[in-house]
């Protein structure tokens, strides 16, 4: 390991690193504007110089290899010098712009000039001028302020595996650019945003709004899709004005995915702020006592085994613990958290889980994907497989429907016959899967939520067993979920109990007249015509798919709006904070089942949040863990029978437009026009 002397310091680093890296190992800070631990070394910047004996100039410490026996200083005479040079070179033509940059009060550019920076300029000639680019609905570009760092060409490139953004011309008339005028196509577009050292690029739908010093900041969880990524929700006054990522290195790394940071302005339209009843035919505005006695009343007058609940994709574990007492206490088994008809159980506990883990993924040398888009489904997932193929020795194959996973893939079939030749080892790639040393599956929902589900998740027990997924410290068996809630549920139990009905058996029961009221909970992905004939009691924040057939509406708060409990892919227990207060009279969804219970004549005898966490974790004593993973135990799970040969297809369609929330957001609609009317218009597919 090279010893090297920073400042008069000594200090050893692992072979391989670079002097930046080492002066960061002895606790000095060095300036840098391309730089970055996560993308490829650029050199670009030249702000990193550090003074090193026996070189006659100042060098690149980020491009420098640690050597045995350097002698680095950061703090010299002419360190110091090189860094003003520098930056009197930056700021040739960087305009005036500060008062009104969105960048402003987080800039590197303002810091580093402030501390490091020359006091004037000697440089008169007019400044360049640079037309700016469009990047789509949801970057907006200033490339006058543009340092040419190339961050987000190499991120573009290196992370999200989309080649969409690149430099033209040389010198001072470099510029980033596409290389076509058209909207950038990635997922995870938005976190060039972040990786800007200026105001170059910034967020279309938070530009101008606010400054950065009028913020509350709230660390929080994100529930969007079913990756649990840690986020900071900036707020003014009551409204959320922008969504930002926070570390965590074993779930999203620094990284958002574009729906989690910019569908936050469907949080603010279509919102359900008071309760309503349904009087001759037409929902009308009411006050909570009226809109409870209505419901009670008519929880009061049906025999419990006509009552059923089904829950959604963001209902947090503190509402699905008074959701199961509630349901008791009443006497009904029909309670369904599997809003997409997967035919999942609560044992064994891996059956459900993403078991290799998000970090596990770096450690695979094989993937299969069987009937998932991660791309689409987990953008973050995806960026980790992709992180993973980048370092080589992995091979991803596929069995489903093709789609541009941005790695190479190896399509193996389309539907359950190939997953049943795999599982028997027929298959010419099933002896790839068992050789492997660390083999995972990634199974897709949307592999399991259709009629012969429960055949294919045999098929995939099967599988597991037969190419050795489970191994000494290993499960390589994973279920991508796509909701927020799923695990929790599972988690808790929220599925039928003895002569309980599924999904299915509700809808059919509607129909049959065997299921009279349905308390839906946020679940606005089911058809509201398979409802109608049910007095439907709507909890949740949006109009959308529901709301409009209910009965009754009780408004609840969103994501923002409440400190909840949420479980993610891996079994991580998770808790979001509230940022902002629910709109008009929405009330937190665990407070309206307390009070409806009570009304009901069945009282839930939880009356703060924190009975409610007690008796959460005396269901599940591992939700008390919070951000801990424990391993699954494994055992038999789906039944076997026979399988339907139609191929496998994603749960997700549009990705920019899953949930309530998104779908009421102006931004995410744009892109869904803009993005994927683009790409189809390009690709000729529609899918």
């Amino acid at each position: 390991m090279p010893k090297l002397i920073v400042d008069g310091q000594p200090v050893e680093v692992p072979p391989g690193s670079t002097v930046l890296q080492a002066c960061e190992a002895a606790g000095r800070e060095i300036p840098v504007f391309c730089y970055h631990p996560r993308l490829n070394i650029a050199g670009n910047c030249r702000m990193c110089l550090v003074e090193v004996e026996k070189m006659p100039k100042p060098q690149a410490s980020c491009a420098l290899p640690a050597a045995d026996g350097m002698v680095v200083r950061t703090d010299s005479p002419m360190v110091h010098k090189a860094r003003k040079g520098v930056l009197e070179l930056l700021l040739i033509n960087h305009p005036l712009d500060c008062p009104i940059c969105d960048q402003g009060g987080e800039c590197d550019l303002q810091d580093l000039t402030l501390f490091y920076g020359p006091d004037k300029s000697r440089f008169k000639e007019n400044k360049r001028a640079v037309a700016d680019k469009y990047l789509g609905p949801l970057i907006s570009t200033h490339m006058t302020r543009c340092i040419h760092c190339t961050r987000c060409i190499r991120f573009l490139n290196e992370i999200a595996g989309v080649e969409e953004l690149g430099a033209v011309f040389r010198g001072e008339h470099m510029e980033i650019t596409t290389w076509i005028e058209a909207a950038l196509t990635s997922e995870l577009q938005g976190n060039i945003i972040d990786l800007c050292p200026v105001g170059a690029l910034n967020s279309k739908p938070y530009e101008y709004r606010a400054r950065t010093w009028e913020l509350k900041k709230t660390e929080s969880i994100d529930v969007l899709d079913a990756v649990g990524a840690s986020i900071r929700i900036d707020s003014r006054g009551n409204e959320v004005m922008r969504i930002l990522p926070r570390l965590h290195e074993e779930v999203n790394e620094e990284w958002l995915a574009d729906k989690s940071r910019f569908a936050y302005d469907g949080l603010k339209r279509r919102r359900l702020d008071v309760p309503m009843v349904r009087k001759d035919g037409e929902l009308e505005p009411t006050d909570w006592r009226t809109a409870l006695r209505v419901a009670a009343e008519r929880v009061r007058a049906t025999d419990p085994s006509k009552i059923a609940f089904l829950l959604g994709d963001q209902v947090d574990c503190e509402t699905m613990v008074l959701v199961k007492e509630f349901a008791q206490r009443l006497g009904t088994p029909h309670v369904e958290c599997r809003q997409d008809g997967a035919p999942l159980g609560t044992r064994p506990r891996a059956q459900y889980l993403f078991n290799t883990t998000i970090a596990g993924i770096e450690q695979a040398d094989v993937c299969l994907l069987v009937g998932t888009n991660p791309r689409w489904e987990a953008p973050l997932v995806n960026a980790r497989i992709r992180k993973r193929w980048r370092r080589g020795g992995f091979t991803v194959a596929r069995i489903g429907a093709p789609f541009d996973l941005t790695y190479p893939v190896q399509d193996l079939g389309a539907g359950p016959q190939t997953l049943a030749e795999l599982a028997s080892g027929r298959h010419s790639f099933a002896e790839r899967l068992a050789a492997a040393e660390r083999p995972m599956v990634i199974l897709g929902t949307g592999a399991i939520a259709r009629p012969d589900g429960a055949a294919v998740l045999a098929l995939a027990h099967e599988l597991a067993e037969n190419a050795r997924l489970l191994r000494d410290g290993w499960n390589g068996f994973n279920l991508l979920h796509t909701a927020a809630a799923r695990v929790g549920g599972l988690e808790l139990g929220l599925v039928p109990g003895a002569g309980g009905r599924d999904l299915a058996g509700i809808l059919a029961g509607i129909e049959e007249g065997a299921i009279e009221v349905v308390f839906a909970i946020g679940a606005d992905e089911i058809d509201p015509a398979r409802l109608e004939k049910a007095f439907v009691i709507y909890q949740g924040t949006h109009g959308d798919r529901i709301a409009p057939i209910a009965s009754v509406i009780l408004p609840g708060a969103a994501y923002t709006e409440k400190t909840a409990t949420w479980v993610n892919l891996e079994g991580r227990p998770q808790r979001g904070r509230l940022a902002v207060f629910p709109p008009g009279e929405a009330k937190e969804d665990w407070r309206i089942l307390r009070a409806l219970s009570e009304v009901a004549g069945v009282t839930v005898p939880l009356d703060t949040v924190e009975e409610v966490r007690r008796r959460m974790v005396a269901i599940a004593p591992r939700l008390g863990r919070l951000d801990r993973i424990e391993p699954a135990d494994w055992g038999p799970f789906g039944r076997p029978g026979p399988v339907d040969p139609a191929p496998f297809r994603s749960p997700i369609a549009d990705y920019y437009r899953t949930c309530a929330i998104s779908r009421a957001s102006a931004v995410m609609a744009e892109c869904s026009t803009v993005i994927l009317g683009g790409r189809a218009r390009a690709t000729g597919t529609h899918g």
